[in-house]
């Protein structure tokens, strides 16, 4: 993985902690709607870090895939995550 490690791995360990926070607030018998706010939030931060890896994904494996003429491969796996992604859309 060629994305900024520091970067992903701050966002994934906020997004760690939100889950932990909804654990508690689901244990405590929080109110549904603030529990549904704090899942959506952490779907923006994992949301995110997808993003930064998607990013780094095209500007260093897509672009040396196209150097070496191996590009059907790196365009066959982007097509099936693309299709991941729009059947989680929300």
């Amino acid at each position: 993985m060629k994305a900024d490690k520091n970067k992903v791995n701050n966002l994934l360990k906020t997004a760690r902690g939100q889950v932990e926070g909804i654990l508690k607030m689901v244990e405590e018998d929080r109110y549904c709607i603030d529990i549904s706010n704090q899942i959506l939030a952490t779907y923006a931060i994992l949301s995110k870090v997808n993003t930064e890896i998607l990013k780094s994904h095209l500007e260093h494996c897509v672009k040396d895939a196209i150097n070496s003429n191996d590009v059907d491969s790196k365009v066959k796996e982007l097509e099936k995550i693309i299709e991941k992604m729009a059947e989680k859309s929300l």
